[in-house]
């Protein structure tokens, strides 16, 4: 029988500290991180919910340190994989290694055995290795030897893939990205956020000596997790989140024809489980126990941008994604 108990709701006192506890994360990525407040909170969404993050944008947008900065504020172990063709599965998750003096194998864990762990231009690695590195994402655990290794908790896994040099690539699957919750795309900094860039190296924010201290633990990360789950999704945003979901899957019938003769496959129901997740995981980092509709498309792009398939006339007629989204959820009625 499904369960009908409701979550107990958050008390003010917790959720006074999850905005604590938020504040202060973003105060210590805002000191070495200039602009990005939409990466900032697509990495905090997925830090919370336990879900995985794939990032595209030319080379040089600080997805790298983006990724060490979140690490290094909450006390997080961070290990950074660089995808290449001869990239092997057990370069990531671990193999055995023969002990001559003892005569036996002994196992070693892979980098991705980490909190935080930064898959750069993972569409450099083959097929088998993203393959891999999927499997461990999903299961938040490594088989090595026969025996099975489980990841440690938080985990979070950020992907990056860059638009260009596309040449001896491995393009990652339509099905395989479906299992990243977010797909966000970073754009190029203001001149005023390039000059502030240049003025902090000028000033060795980016060096080793300037490390900060931690702005909150694992431990925290975990209470705040826990909390997500409690923040209330009313029936009514939940049918809002389906009827988006939905619309993509039959768009012919909702939007103008043109746009809807563009899609190939709607989402998968993972778009919405997505959507759920990540809208509460907003909702308490905007100091609420609830959840809003403006919470839902916040996250469209993000949710729904690596989901959304588009066909060989929408690429010849360079048609973005985007245009496509935005006319789902102008089709669908904000409750």
């Amino acid at each position: 029988m499904l369960s009908t108990s409701v979550p107990e709701r958050i008390q003010p006192a917790e959720l006074a500290r999850a905005q604590q506890v938020a504040a202060n994360i973003s105060r210590s990525f805002d000191a070495k991180v200039v602009g990005q407040s939409r990466l900032r909170e697509s990495l905090l969404v997925g830090l919370l919910t336990g879900g995985h993050i794939l990032l595209e944008s030319v080379p040089g947008l600080a997805k790298t340190t983006a990724a060490q900065t979140l690490a290094e504020a909450v006390s997080a172990e961070f290990r950074r994989i660089q995808c290449t063709p001869d990239l092997l599965p057990s370069d990531i998750v671990g193999t055995q290694i023969y002990d001559a003096a003892k005569g036996d194998f002994r196992t070693q864990l892979g980098p991705v055995h980490a909190n935080i762990v930064l898959l750069d231009e993972i569409n450099r690695s083959s097929a088998k290795t993203q393959s891999a590195m999927l499997e461990a994402m999903q299961e938040r655990q490594t088989s090595i030897g026969g025996q099975d290794h489980p990841l440690p908790s938080p985990f979070l896994v950020l992907a990056t893939q860059n638009p260009i040099e596309q040449e001896g690539t491995y393009q990652l699957p339509e099905a395989q990205m479906d299992r990243f919750m977010l797909k966000d795309v970073l754009d190029y900094p203001t001149p005023a956020e390039e000059a502030e860039i240049i003025r902090r190296i000028d000033a060795g924010v980016y060096t080793r000596e300037q490390k900060p201290a931690a702005a909150a633990s694992l431990d925290a990360i975990t209470e705040i997790q826990a909390l997500v789950g409690r923040v209330y999704l009313d029936p009514s945003i939940l049918n809002y989140i389906v009827g988006l979901v939905y619309v993509t899957r039959n768009a012919s019938q909702y939007i103008d024809a043109r746009l809807a003769g563009f899609i190939e496959f709607g989402a998968s129901p993972r778009a919405s489980i997505a959507f759920s997740q990540a809208a509460r995981a907003v909702a308490l980092l905007h100091g609420r126990d609830h959840v809003i509709p403006e919470d839902v498309r916040s996250l469209a792009h993000r949710v729904l941008r690596h989901r959304l398939i588009l066909n060989f006339d929408a690429v010849a007629e360079q048609v973005p994604v985007e245009s496509v989204m935005d006319a789902a959820v102008a089709a669908v009625q904000t409750p």
